[in-house]
This record gives C-alpha cells, structure tokens and sequence, in this order.
C-alpha cells in the first residue's frame, strides 16, 4: 500500500479540523495559517460530562514533528490539568503513559489523540481526580 506523504496526510487533518470532528467535544487547527510545513497546531477539548472537567475548556499545544505521522505528535496541554499522563511542570503529555501515544501507528491522527485524552478524562480512575482552578494556564 503506498505510503502518504506528510503534507497531503497534514493537508487532510487540517480539511478535517476545520470543518469539525464528532460531536464537538474536541477541535483542532494549524497555530499560524502561514505555516507551510503545518507543524504546530492548537487544540481544545470540552470536558466530559458527569466529571470534574465538566463545562472546562482545555487548550492544548500539538506539534507534529518533520516524522509524522510515522511518529507521533508532541502534545502539551496550555490549561493546568491534573491527570496521570500530564507532566504537572509543563503541562507535556507523556507518551509512554497515554496507550494512543504508546503504540502509535500511521493510522492515528490529531483527532485520536484528542479523543483519546478526552476518554481518559472520563475514565473511572481519572474522572474525579481534584483539578487546579479553571482557567489557570501552565
């Protein structure tokens, strides 16, 4: 099967961010429209319901490396979280802790890895974990 080049695969994601995913509950989009290698991305998450992160917006910083997709995105949260994956000194996703990271594969994208940790956030060990005020930023 013949391998996607990056650009059109980011190209693609990009057509796919902007006209929204799912239910809503997670967008994303390039930080600078200018940027032609499409290498840094925003993201934003809406908590899940019936958790802690109810009615919180989180916004989330997306890099995606010269090797993606064949590796996955460097992924930072902006807003402060308390959740076992995020790191509580920079608000980095660590990859070994987040399975969608972990055992990335090609046909994972942007829009997995946001849905992913929205899953997370309602999972049963993290839903009700105590969180930092809303609106406070790393």
């Amino acid at each position: 099967m013949a391998k996607v080049p990056r650009n059109f695969r980011l190209l693609e994601e990009l057509e796919k961010g902007e006209k929204g995913i799912g239910d809503g509950s997670c967008s994303y989009g390039l930080e600078d429209g200018d940027d032609i290698m499409m290498s840094n991305w925003n993201g934003t998450i809406i908590g899940p319901g019936h958790t802690v992160h109810e009615n919180r917006i989180y916004s989330l910083k997306i890099d995606c490396g010269e090797s993606y997709p064949d590796y996955p995105p460097e992924v930072q949260f902006l807003s402060r979280v308390n959740l076992p994956f995020v790191n509580q000194q920079n608000g980095k996703v660590d990859s070994s802790k987040l399975p969608v990271l972990g055992s990335w594969n090609r046909n994972s994208s942007i829009e997995t890895v946001l849905v992913e940790i929205r899953r997370e956030m309602a999972s049963f060990n993290n839903r009700k974990l105590p969180q930092p005020p809303e609106g406070s930023m790393f």
